[in-house]
């Protein structure tokens, strides 16, 4: 995800970064079970686990952040996007260009600088038919995190990073930018506990614990305070292979 931008920032100059049961009751005679612990806080992926998990991981974020941004489609998307400079539909241009941008840097795998490809949504689209684009962004991005080798390395820079961590990018701007977008409009939908586990272990492993993984998110990229610390003004992401 990108840090929120500065009040320079343009829409011209959104390349990243400048840069979402209980067990069956026991027979009679066996001991009770105790349902399992949530995947979401005790159960991320390890920062190197295959990308094939990753790419799950993303498509869910894919479908859950369309949903909630269709719900609030028909909206006045003028409005600025909550804690940033972009209007709503400017976020959503950005969020675009930067899944685009992360399957183009897997694929081109430039060491020292951002690849020369640039996508954008049609600025005369309804805000519904530009969903189909971000769909297409983020299955981009998805199926070159499935299919890229392991051993390969891709600038970025907050870290030359791999395939996992490229898809945990994709689904940071997927759940920070609907979180942006849906609150400023009225629905906030923040990011899932799943999600947000995934994307601290992997991005962010100075994060503070004892803490809901969404909340914990949402501090570490600027946007909440948590009890006792104070909302971040500067943050980054770590994209280093660990």
């Amino acid at each position: 995800m990108t840090a929120i931008p500065s009040a320079t920032t343009t829409p011209a100059q959104i390349a990243p970064p400048a840069p979402v049961a209980f067990p069956a009751p026991a027979a009679a005679s066996a001991p009770p079970t105790a349902p399992p612990a949530p995947a979401a806080a005790s159960d991320p992926p390890a920062v190197s686990d295959p990308s094939p998990r990753w790419t799950d991981l993303l498509v869910a974020a894919t479908d859950a952040g369309l949903a909630a941004l269709e719900e609030v489609a028909g909206r006045d998307w003028s409005r600025p996007a909550h804690g940033l400079d972009w209007t709503c539909r400017q976020t959503l241009d950005h969020l675009a260009l930067g899944l685009t941008g992360y399957a183009g840097l897997l694929i081109a795998r430039p060491t020292d600088r951002y690849i020369t490809l640039f996508a954008s949504l049609d600025p005369q689209a309804p805000v519904r038919d530009c969903l189909d684009g971000l769909r297409i962004a983020a299955t981009l991005a998805a199926s070159t995190v499935r299919d890229t080798d392991p051993d390969v390395r891709a600038w970025h820079p907050w870290g030359t990073s791999d395939a996992t961590g490229f898809a945990a990018m994709a689904i940071t701007e997927l759940a920070l930018h609907t979180y942006d977008i849906t609150r400023a409009l009225g629905v906030p939908r923040t990011p899932s506990d799943t999600a947000a586990a995934a994307v601290l272990a992997r991005l962010f492993p100075d994060a503070p614990s004892g803490h809901r993984p969404s909340d914990t998110l949402l501090w570490c990229t600027g946007r909440a305070a948590l009890p006792g610390l104070p909302r971040r003004v500067e943050w980054q992401w770590d994209g280093t292979v660990r």
